[in-house]
């Protein structure tokens, strides 16, 4: 369980070698035409992690936010991910390459396949186009999205078996509302880190009683409360939101620690996604 020592600059070592904030911004469904200014402003707070993909269709803005933002490079993370539309090898191949150009990169930190759609041929080749892509420096580390259990056992037969590569990152809809315990174990048994995204599950449980007892005791907002409870899990929280003040706040979670007993009452069980949640895909 990760402890209050922990700041916004703390990093968790992937197995790639490299690290990753152990913060991220998310900026799904943020207009493309905005993202420039949201994610810089999330760079001002002290954000150095962006998390974008092409279905999101706004790498170009998260690209020139962090060209923009006067950090080194070395001192940021930016992720994208591989679409549904682009599995398989060749287009896999092709889609890395345009997303490059797209953020005005030389490379990415992170690449994810998105989903594992496509059947077990491109869901590999995709992989493949990933491990070249990351052994010719356009990336630095790489890893799924979406993937149940039967999915990530398929790609490390796979690895295991010569295919190369590492799983350094599973990212998943996480929030005390969808129970994704069995995944995320099977994640961190293996060393792999869990990202987060969604999870302040898109507002919809802020008037939840326990939400709002456990953000009264300690003069915290619902969502500040949220990614605390990811960042004790374990997890590696992508919040999102547009406004400054909120997005300062959700920095703002090093402070205070919940409770055993807190973290206990927060372990709902319940699954209920509010995106998608392709883990449940029988192909």
């Amino acid at each position: 369980m990760a402890t209050k020592q922990q700041t916004l600059q703390s990093k968790y070592q992937l197995l790639s070698g490299q690290e990753i904030p152990i913060v991220g911004f998310g900026v799904y469904m943020i207009p493309p035409s905005t993202t420039e200014k949201v994610a810089g402003e999330a760079l001002k707070a002290g954000f150095r992690h962006i998390d974008t993909a092409i279905m999101y269709r706004n790498e170009k803005g998260s690209g020139r936010a962090i060209q923009n933002s006067g950090l080194d490079r070395s001192e940021l993370f930016l992720t994208t991910k591989i679409p549904p539309e682009s599995m398989g090898y060749e287009r896999s191949k092709r889609v890395i390459d345009a997303s490059l150009k797209e953020a005005g990169q030389e490379y990415f930190d992170m690449i994810l396949i998105h989903a594992p759609y496509g059947g077990k041929k491109d869901r590999l080749g995709s992989w493949d186009a990933l491990v070249e892509a990351q052994r010719a420096g356009k990336v630095k580390s790489i890893g799924v999205s979406n993937y149940g259990i039967h999915h990530l056992e398929e790609l490390e037969e796979y690895i295991t078996g010569g295919g190369g590569g590492e799983i350094s990152v599973g990212q998943y809809e996480l929030h005390p509302w969808l129970d994704h315990s069995d995944i995320v174990e099977w994640l961190q048994s293996r060393g792999i880190v869990v990202e987060a995204y969604s999870p302040l599950a898109h507002g919809t449980r802020f008037d939840e009683p326990v939400l709002r007892t456990i953000g009264n005791k300690y003069k915290k907002s619902p969502a500040q409360v949220l990614i605390r409870w990811s960042l004790q899990m374990g997890f590696v929280p992508l919040p999102k939101s547009t406004t400054p003040q909120r997005i300062r706040e959700n920095t703002e979670v090093f402070d205070f620690e919940l409770s055993a007993e807190e973290m206990e009452q927060l372990n709902t069980g319940e699954y209920s996604p509010t995106d998608w949640d392709p883990t449940v895909d029988d192909d």
